[in-house]
């Protein structure tokens, strides 16, 4: 497996490449649409085919980069069919497998962040985006939020996967870029050491915090895959 761990320093967020090393074929988990250039400057440097774009949910903090990168190299983007984004070529479900060349990915359900987030699971790894992130998780005050939602979707979607499993976030704000299943069962301060449902609905309404600064771009542009209105 061909694999990269991407940064966009404005919105702290983390982007994904994954290909075949076999097929060259390849895909993108939460593109944003001003890193383009660096998207595709690295698919040539490595002689990759982008095939999809993966959204782990419709972001209210950045643009994605899925709808330009449709035009310019043909991919087809993948959002749950709960998100909203209606512009996307496939609407996924809980369950469903995904295949990029030789590897396979499969989508689960994993609201409470959003109505329509999910997360990306490999044979070591799953791409979390920001239901689960490394020591806390994802805000649950607005786009769906549902703080009890949220904390059923980890605990019975994310830490039932092996302990060892790589956990790869959507966000991260302190420099961390990778933790495992284990590790936030056990040190996660909103989740870890068994934290009851009730205890986490109380530390999620108590966290007080300002809204996206780019909530009113992002937004719309992402429920139509990036496209800006004139």
């Amino acid at each position: 497996m061909i694999f990269r761990q991407l940064f966009e320093t404005e919105t702290s967020t983390y982007s994904y490449l994954v290909g075949c090393e076999r097929t060259r074929r390849a895909c993108l988990i939460d593109p944003v649409a001003s890193e383009l250039p660096v998207y595709i400057d690295l698919l040539q440097n490595l002689n990759l085919k982008l095939i999809y774009t993966f959204e782990t949910h419709v972001h209210a903090d950045h643009i994605t980069g899925a709808g330009l990168l449709r035009d310019k190299l043909g991919s087809k983007s993948v959002v749950h069919r709960d998100a909203g984004a209606l512009c996307a070529d496939l609407l996924v479900t809980d369950g469903v497998l995904l295949q990029v060349g030789d590897l396979d990915i499969q989508v689960r359900h994993t609201p409470g962040h959003t109505g329509g987030c999910v997360s990306y699971v490999m044979a070591d790894r799953v791409f979390t985006g920001d239901a689960l992130l490394i020591g806390g998780s994802g805000r649950t005050d607005f786009q769906q939020g549902d703080a009890g939602q949220l904390y059923d979707s980890i605990t019975g979607k994310l830490f039932t996967l092996p302990a060892d499993t790589l956990v790869y976030p959507g966000h991260d704000y302190q420099g961390n870029t990778v933790s495992t299943i284990k590790q936030e069962m056990a040190k996660n301060p909103r989740l870890g050491q068994g934290r009851s449902r009730a205890e986490f609905i109380e530390i999620m309404s108590e966290l007080k915090l300002a809204y996206p600064k780019f909530i009113e771009q992002a937004l719309p542009a992402n429920q139509s895959c990036g496209s800006v209105a004139e």
